[in-house]
């Protein structure tokens, strides 16, 4: 009848670790651009309190002071939510950050993640350094850029952006299953 010798095994997907499938750029994006968004609110506070501590009058005034102390502000933010696997804005596009086996990230990942995560602005910034554009010229070449950059993860076997191959991890799609819901 049924001889166990015969029967064909199939692998059934594990419950405890995700498919490690990449989400569609246009959801990597959409939650890149939201997450621009949310980082208004997360940088205002430190930004403010930074012009009253400073006494700064003008924009310029110690600006070198408060990029640094807005990048690490980031980084804290950035490398918190990601070793737990999701920024707000990567929960509302259900995308999740993990190493390259599926577990969660590092602090050490998600820290090298952030620094690498530069890429997305500092090339085309320290181009266009030297030169005297206008403001219009400079966003050009930036949203140009970040285009590239984008695009250049269709060229990774597995849709990965290339800082995150770099930093050991990955962005995978947590799409809830619809089907398992009760009505």
């Amino acid at each position: 009848m049924n001889d166990p010798a015969t029967m064909v095994s199939t692998p059934q997907p594990s419950h405890s670790t995700p498919a490690l499938v990449a989400p569609s750029l246009r959801r990597r994006m959409a939650a890149w651009l939201y997450e621009g968004v949310l980082l208004f609110g997360i940088v205002v506070l430190p930004g403010l309190i930074f012009g009253v501590l400073t006494n700064s009058r003008h924009a310029l005034q110690n600006r070198h002071a408060l990029q640094a102390l807005l990048f690490v502000v980031l980084g804290l933010y950035f490398v918190f939510f990601w070793r737990k696997g999701q920024t707000l804005a990567m929960k509302t596009w259900h995308i999740r950050v993990v190493d390259r086996h599926g577990q969660p990230a590092t602090a050490r990942m998600a820290l090298w993640r952030y620094v690498l995560s530069w890429i997305w602005f500092l090339p085309p910034l320290a181009a266009i350094a030297p030169f005297t554009l206008s403001g219009g010229e400079v966003t050009v070449l930036l949203l140009g850029w970040v285009a590239i950059w984008a695009l250049l993860s269709r060229f990774q076997p597995q849709r990965q952006f290339w800082h995150d191959i770099w930093a050991g991890t990955r962005l995978i799609d947590i799409q809830p299953d619809l089907t398992k819901r009760r009505s």
